[in-house]
Order: C-alpha cells, then structure tokens, then sequence
C-alpha cells in the first residue's frame, strides 16, 4: 500500500467551523454575482458584460460610419480579453443590445437575423453582424479616451478594461435592465430619452424640485413595444420607493372586417401592442388554447396578419358576442394585460441599493458632474502643454539668428539642447521641440499658424478654467449637452398613459386651480397699484378668421350689413374688456393668449378686421397652422372641460384650469402624431352625450363621463374616439344637453337633419352607427354641426364659396336616407366645411 502524503506539515492545520466557512463561502459567492454579473452600475446603467462587449467593439473600431462585423469576431474578442465565461453568454447579451423589442433604444445595430417578437432564436453568431450605434457611440464611449473614467486590469492582468463606461445619458433608465442575484432581483423599466432628459434638467435647474412636477416631466415608463399603462398608482410608488407593479396593457381595437370573399362584415378584435416582453406566439397560442377549452367565449376566428409594418392580431367574434366583453376576458386570463413588477435596484459604489426615481437622476448626475470634471482636466491639461510648446517654437522664430548660431557652434544635440534652454529661458519640452521643429516651419506663413493657434490655446484654456472654477458654468455645459443629445436621439412616446381611477386627476385638478387661484388673489392685490383702466369693448369674429375690436357703444349690426366682403361674415360677437385675454387654439394642439387690449381698435378703414392669425407670436405664424377655436375662460373654469378632437381619431377631455395664467409662447395641449392635427373642440360642463362624426358617413353617441372619457393631463395623446376605416377622418362633434337634432352636409351637396335619438347609446371607441346613405360612392360627409331653430348655416367650398342655408329648409329624415340637395356645385367642387352662421 502507498504511503499517505503529508500535504500539510504539522502546525498548519487551521481548525474553522464548517457553518462559518459555508456563511464567508456563500457571501463571498454572491457578492460576486452581484457585483460582478447580475445587477447593472447605476452610472452607466450596464452589466460588466454589457460593458466589455461595447468597450471590445470600440477598440475594434466599429463604430456606425463602418462596416459591420461578424458578431462571431466580437465575441471571440470579450471571451479572450476581457470575459472568460460561454461564449454563448455573451452573444445572448449582445444580442439583446441589438433588438429593437428588448432595448428603447439599443446600442448596436444589426444586420441579420436577431430574433423576433415570437420569440424565434437568433442566428448563430458566425451569420449575425453588429457595430455600435450612433447613440451608443456618442452617447456612451465618446469620452472614453479624455481619461473621464478609471481603468483595471482584466482578469490575467494583460489588458486594462474600464471600470465604467463615462455614459452622457443615464442608460440605466433609458433602456431599463432587468437581472437576478444571488437574494435580490432588478427590474427597471424602459423610459422616453425626451421625459428623462427634460427631468434631468429640471433637477439641475431646482434640485429641490417637488416630485409632482418631477413626475410631470417624467410622467411614466416608455415600453419599446408600446401598450398603455393603466393608472398611474403603480408607477408614482415605484417612483417613490423604488418598488411598485405597474399594470400594463396592449392595444386592441374593434373593427368591422370582410369576411371572405363576400360583402358580409365581421365585428373583430385587432391588437396591434402587445405588453412588454411578452411573446406574441405564445399568447396567441395561450388564446386557442382559452377558445378550446371553452374558457373564453366569443371568438370565432383567431389569426395572426402581422408583416414588417407591425404587428396585427384579428380576432373574429361570433355575431352574438360582446366585443368589450370578450376584451374584459382576455385582459384577465391572458397576457393582453400584466403587471410589471419595477425594482429599481442598481450599484451604487459598488453596493446594490433600491433607489427611488429622484435618487437615480442625482446619481447619474453626480457621476456626470465628475466626468466632466476630468475630462476638462484633461483636456486643459493637453491645451497648457500644447500651448507650452507652441511658445517655445514662437520664442525660437523670433529669435532665429541666435538659435541657427546655437546649433551651429554645438557640437552635438545635447549642447545645443543645454544652450538653447540657458540662453532663450526654455524648458527641456520646449528646446526638444525647436531641436525637432523641421525647416519649413521657419517660413513666416508658419509662424503666422503658429501665433492662431498660441492664442486659440489661451482662449481655450480661459474656457476650461473657468468651467472648472464656476460650477454654474459646468452645469451650463451639462445641460447644453443634454439637449444636443434630445435633438439628435429623442422620438414620440410609444406608450400611452391611461387613466384607471379618475379621482387622482380631480385632484390634481384641484390642487391646480387652488395655485391660479391665489395667483389670482395676488394680481388682485396689485392691481390698484398699476393704474389700469380696462375699457369695455365689443370683438366680432368673422367666418374668415378676422377679428374686430368695436367700442362699447357701437351699434350692432345685422347680418346683412356686416361691413365684410369676399363671403365672409361675423360668426360670434362678444362683450368684453381690454383687460381679458383671448384664448386661441391651433391645429397644432397649442393654445396662445392674446391681450383684448393688444387688438388694433377697427375703424372705417379697415372695416374688415385684423386677421387673428397675425396676433399670435411668431413662432406660431411661422408654423402656418389653422385656427380651430377661440373663447373666453369662464368667471369659474373649475367644473367646465375642454373636449379635443383629432382628424386621425382621438379624443381628450382637458380640464380649463389647466389653460389659466398662459404666456405668450402659449402652451401645448394635446400631443399629436406627425400626420394627425387638432380639428375639433366643445365645452362640456356635465355629464353630457357627445356625437361624432365620421367622413364615413358613420355617428357614435356615448356619455362623456369619467368612465367613457377621463379628464387628462396636457401631455396626454388623448384616447380613441371613433373607429376609423381607411381614408376615413373625423368631421364633427356636438355635445347635447337634450333631445335635439344634427345637421349632416356631404361634400356633393347632400344634406338632412337626423334626431340624435334615433342613435344607439355606445362606447367610447366603438365603429359607431351608420347614418348617412350616400347616392354617390365618391361622396363622403363633409361637416356636422347641431340645429339651432331659426338659425342658418354657412357651407364653404373649396372654390372659396360660401353659401348659408336655413335650418329650416333642411328635411328631417332617417338614418338610411340619402338627404337632399342644397346646393348646385360646379363641376370639381366640393364642400369642405359646415358651420353655424348664427
């Protein structure tokens, strides 16, 4: 038998109890999950894999202007460099980077196969090619040479890797991480560039900023794949205390589809966003196996018609079925509607902690405030060496003759190098560099380049001293270099914000209207100190867009005399005083006060009016927008709503309180798509019905309540409206306070009065009831508007024609009846609005 080796000599045994050894062994374990795999920096926002593999691509040179690359080279270079684990580890990761469903905005480009939505693998690495994107290279490595950030060695010491990136936007919260340790999990949802880059500033500005207004500019996550959110309850506590669940929901709308070949209609259920990370095959799936198992009622039919445009799952119902029903059911059995758990847990000086919204920011902005710091240093550092140089060579140049007898008489460098430091006053640098300097540089055009450049360098250094000395001036720079980046990355939100319980809105509603209110109060108490007379007067507003400014005592005038020309007519008049603002709203979703005292007073001479346009501010002249509205706040703006309505479809109720104490900027009230504008208002002080209207020829009645329609905030999009098809727009939208009628005019001439009663009560949202029967297949409606007894209507064409007709003389008939013609049109003319002419 063998003899037994003594491995450890006497006295070297170390006795340790094994529940100690297991409790050092198991910290030390998962402190470097944590630290070293699972949880992202909360200054960069990446894992150190994420961040070996961007850094490996920046020394392989790929940035955006190159060629891509095989990922199979990128993925040799982490694991030989800097990360020795799988290397199918690491193309998991880089693949992430490069989805556009998985990142809000990645950080590599693409080009091949990465994986779709239906969660399919990926391409094997030798066939995929990445490069960094712009947003990554500018926004994250751009700085990575100006020593901003310390450097390690790799784990055999023969490479130095950065510790973290020096990132100029918190990624962190841009594209969100999600990761798992060893006791503790993170889950940080996307957010729009825009939201955080205007919070950012905010803080900058105020870093004592209450977190309402915080959450105002920041208002909730931005999901690459869109959805809405429902609430805002989840989002403000996870804001708050760094946790919260967050109910996500897609987007699903209800169509009337062909079905078949034939000219039979379906009632359909189409998704079009699907929530965050969920899998579209596998909830489709989910779905049939719902239907099979007789779980979900309803559904007849279930395809998916998704393309490269997007995605687009129908789902055909049964001809008895509710579709709002069906929809409640598969927001509660299925994965249409989650709830995203959102922990903002990150490492902070290398130590994970849960952080709240405000915490995130100022730490992001701590390590900017900090890189800029070095790489001024650094770059100051370079300008005073360049510039110690660029001295020396100019001492040299003007004192040539004794330089050229220096090195003349030495008789090796060494000596000229001594001499020309003692006899000119050099530095070692500086006589090194003369020594090098070649002949051309003594040519007068050279020095002449030479004396820019010497005070370029002083110019620059001034600069960078003062940046360095003046905080102010730094955070000056920081917030110039927040908003270059917004111009260049920033898009749309592509999540909506939806509103579940409405009392939060009322609220701060409230809290709202308290502020104008004592703002009021105070203009009040001021208000004999500036000794302001206002003067009543009286504003006419013309069908054209024209506004007069008539004295008090003036007497009015009719109809027919209404000193106009070209068609036009007076649409509104109203008494006021030169004290009041006029509010004026544009196509483009904005609202801009104009004085009453700021409107040229209308003489003899200019009977026609001032054109209201020309007395908004430049800016809002240059953008050429149409005007929709203009009105007057009410004495009490509290319990009356603005209702908007787009072209493309949607609908928001604003409260008026949010368009008090307005500058002259004026103020954005609905955001709007790029092909989408404002077309519609009304005024709703109750719960009231409101009737739209299609092109279509189609009208939708439902209750304007908190259920149906929810006061939201400005920033909001607003909801769906009306289901429109194909080259369908909105044309109208009445309120009602009763029974009353609408008058429907098509762009060929055909009109009728319709009772409203006649309408089915619906939804919000919903396709609506066909109301119009059109004797042309070309015609569609042109306008709605609601009847007034004794009144007319003025029809405009796009002859620039302008024709009232009387109430009255328009039929009331039914819904499937195609009206009557009112008017004679010439040939290619058409009728492009319907308005009330008083």
């Amino acid at each position: 038998m063998a003899k037994q080796l003594n491995l450890l000599p006497t006295g070297q045994v170390i006795t340790t109890a094994l529940h100690t050894e297991m409790q050092r062994s198991y910290l030390e374990y998962a402190m470097s999950v944590i630290v070293g795999r699972a949880l992202p920096d909360v200054r960069d926002g990446l894992k150190p894999v994420h961040r070996r593999i961007l850094y490996a691509m920046h020394e392989l040179g790929l940035t955006p202007d190159r060629p891509y690359r095989k990922c199979a080279r990128v993925v040799g270079d982490v694991l030989g460099k800097y990360h020795p684990h799988g290397d199918q580890a690491v193309y998991d990761a880089l693949v992430r980077l490069v989805q556009d469903f998985s990142s809000r905005y990645p950080l590599l480009a693409g080009h091949g196969n990465f994986g779709s939505v239906d969660n399919d693998p990926p391409a094997a690495m030798r066939y995929t090619e990445t490069r960094l994107s712009p947003v990554s290279h500018e926004g994250m490595l751009a700085e990575i040479g100006a020593e901003t950030v310390e450097f390690a060695g790799n784990f055999d010491n023969s490479q130095q890797e950065p510790t973290v990136l020096p990132a100029q936007l918190p990624f962190l919260l841009l594209n969100g991480c999600a990761g798992i340790a060893v006791g503790m999990a993170t889950n940080i949802p996307p957010h729009n560039l825009g939201d955080v880059v205007e919070g950012l500033i905010a803080l900058i500005d105020n870093p004592n900023l209450p977190d309402d207004k915080l959450f105002e500019l920041i208002p909730g996550p931005d999901f690459p794949t869109g959805g809405e959110i429902i609430g805002d309850a989840g989002v403000r506590e996870a804001y708050t205390t760094g946790k919260g669940s967050i109910i996500l929901r897609g987007v699903a709308q209800v169509e009337e589809i062909l079905q078949g070949r034939g000219s039979k209609r379906r009632t359909a259920i189409v998704v079009t966003e699907l929530p965050y990370q969920v899998n579209k095959a596998g909830w489709i799936e989910k779905v049939a196996e719902l239907v099979n198992q007789a779980r979900l009622q309803g559904i007849a039919d279930l395809r998916d018609e998704s393309d490269r445009e997007g995605m687009r799952v129908v789902i055909e119902l049964k001809r008895d079925a509710n579709p709002q029903e069906v929809l409640q059911h598969l927001y509660h059995q299925t994965a249409l509607q989650i709830n995203f758990g959102a922990i903002l847990l990150a490492l902070v000086d290398g130590q994970p902690r849960q952080l709240t919204l405000r915490q995130l920011l100022q730490e992001f902005l701590s390590f900017r405030e900090q890189t800029l710091s070095r790489r001024y240093t650094h770059e100051l550092e370079k300008a005073q060496s360049r510039r110690d140089l660029v001295e020396g060579l100019l001492v040299a140049l003007s004192n040539l003759d004794e330089v050229i007898e220096i090195l003349r008489n030495a008789p090796d460098g060494g000596t000229a190098k001594i001499n020309l430091q003692n006899q000119l006053n050099l530095s070692e640098a500086q006589a090194d560099a003369i020594l090098s300097m070649p002949m051309r540089r003594l040519t007068g055009l050279e020095k002449q380049n030479l004396q820019t450049e010497f005070e370029e360098l002083n110019q620059q250094i001034t600069t960078l001293q003062i940046l360095l000395n003046d905080r102010r001036e730094l955070l000056k720079s920081l917030k110039k270099d927040f908003r270059s980046l917004k111009r260049k990355y920033s898009d749309a939100r592509r999540t909506k914000l939806g509103v579940a319980n409405p009392e939060p809105a009322k609220a701060q509603g409230r809290k709202s209207s308290e502020k104008d209110s004592n703002d009021d109060e105070n203009s009040q108490i001021q208000e004999p100190q500036s000794q302001v007379v206002a003067e009543e007067v009286v504003l006419e507003f013309t069908h054209r867009g024209y506004v007069r400014r008539l004295g008090a005592s003036s007497t009015k005038r009719s109809r027919s005399d209404n000193g106009t020309s070209d068609n036009d007519f007076i649409t509104q008049t109203a008494a006021t005083d030169t004290e009041k603002e006029l509010l004026v709203l544009t196509s483009g979703g904005k609202v801009y006060p104009v004085k009453v005292g700021d409107i040229p007073p209308t003489t003899g001479r200019s009977a026609r009016g001032t054109p209201l346009i020309t007395l908004l501010t430049n800016t809002a002249q240059e953008a050429q927008e149409a005007l929709v509205n203009r009105f007057f706040l009410p004495q009490d703006p509290e319990g009356t709503q603005i209702i908007l309505v787009t072209k493309q479809g949607r609908i928001k109720r604003l409260a008026l309180t949010e368009l008090t104490s307005l500058t002259r900027r004026g103020i954005t009230i609905l955001k709007l798509k790029d092909d989408d504008e404002l077309l519609l208002t009304q005024f709703t002080t109750k719960t009231q019905e409101l009737v739209l209207a299609s092109s279509g020829g189609r009208l939708l009645k439902f209750t304007a309540n908190d259920e149906q329609l929810p006061i939201m905030g400005r920033t909001a999009m607003g909801l769906q409206a009306l289901r429109l098809r194909n080259q369908e727009v909105m044309i109208g939208c009445v309120t009602l306070e009763a029974e009353e009628d609408v008058l429907l005019v098509t762009q060929l001439g055909y009109a009728k009065r319709l009772q409203v009663g006649s309408l089915r009560l619906g939804n919000r949202g919903d396709i609506g009831t066909q109301s119009f029967k059109f004797a042309n297949k070309t015609d569609a409606l042109a306008g709605m508007v609601l009847v007034i007894p004794g009144s007319e209507v003025a029809v405009g064409t796009n002859h620039q024609r302008v024709v009232r007709v009387p109430v009255e003389a328009v039929s009331n008939l039914g819904r499937d009846s195609v009206g009557q013609s009112i008017l004679q049109l010439n040939r290619d003319e058409k009728i492009i609005s319907v308005t009330n002419a008083g």
